[in-house]
């Protein structure tokens, strides 16, 4: 290069400086990410919190009944909104798509004892084992179950433990062999319901094929029931709670 073109260039090269620096100061920083809704809510107490300001008192002669869960439970109203009405009891569907053992607990405060219910009926686990908040530890998630059937039963509530419904495979986390780790996971829970002298609710018996996964025309995805898994549940539910209301709290 020419060298008496160098000054030239450093002096144009200074005047685009000066010129482009205040343009950047005024233009300031980027506004910094909005936070992952995990990391600032991570049980997602926020989902209900609308709904339970609205919830009135229980009314008289209407035993209200929460169904705390994940999707399964998330899912019940839309797949089938006439099991809910016209029943003996209120149902308060509290269920959260994707949620685990531990979120459930840290919102079981505000989602089922501040709602003043007669029973509820607890379905958790199967998250756990499809390791969505973390590797599945099976006596974490029964402490977490238990932990809420207790908060509930000295809360004069009557409790229903559901067990953990059929998968032989996670979609959305493949190779995690949940069969046998579901049915260990409930024969837990029977045996501490037992215990304990709680309901328990056996979607899973009703539910399984031969392979430890749904019945076909059960589950659209192998995990979540279509209308027909829905219609199988339904009495079931409805059995454990007429039983769960006629115990007498010890």
């Amino acid at each position: 290069m020419n060298k008496h073109l160098l000054p030239a260039l450093a002096l144009n090269l200074l005047a685009f400086t000066l010129l482009a620096t205040p343009l950047l100061a005024q233009q300031g920083p980027s506004p910094a990410p909005a936070p992952a809704p995990l990391r600032t809510d991570w049980a997602n107490l926020a989902r209900y919190a609308p709904a339970n300001q609205q919830l009135p008192a229980p009314t008289a002669g209407t035993p209200r009944v929460v169904l705390m869960g994940n999707s399964i439970t998330d899912g019940w109203p839309g797949a089938d909104p006439t099991f809910f009405a016209g029943k003996p009891y209120e149902y308060v569907g509290r269920g959260i798509s994707g949620q685990t053992s531990p979120q459930m607990l840290l919102r079981f405060r505000q989602d089922v004892l501040d709602l003043r219910p007669a029973a509820v009926a607890i379905l958790a686990g199967i998250n756990d084992i499809a390791e969505n908040t973390g590797p599945y530890q099976p006596q974490a998630t029964l402490n977490n179950i238990a932990s809420m059937a207790e908060l509930a039963h000295a809360h004069g509530l009557r409790v229903i433990l559901c067990s953990v419904m059929p998968a032989a495979e996670f979609p959305w986390r493949p190779g995690l062999g949940p069969g046998p780790k579901i049915v260990a996971l409930n024969a837990q829970m029977k045996a501490y319901a037992q215990q304990h002298h709680f309901v328990y609710l056996d979607y899973h018996a009703a539910l399984v094929d031969d392979h430890m996964g749904m019945k076909p025309g059960l589950a659209r995805d192998g995990v979540h029931p279509t209308l027909a898994g829905y219609r199988v549940m339904e009495p079931l539910l409805q059995q454990a709670v007429a039983e769960a209301l006629k115990k007498k709290q010890k």
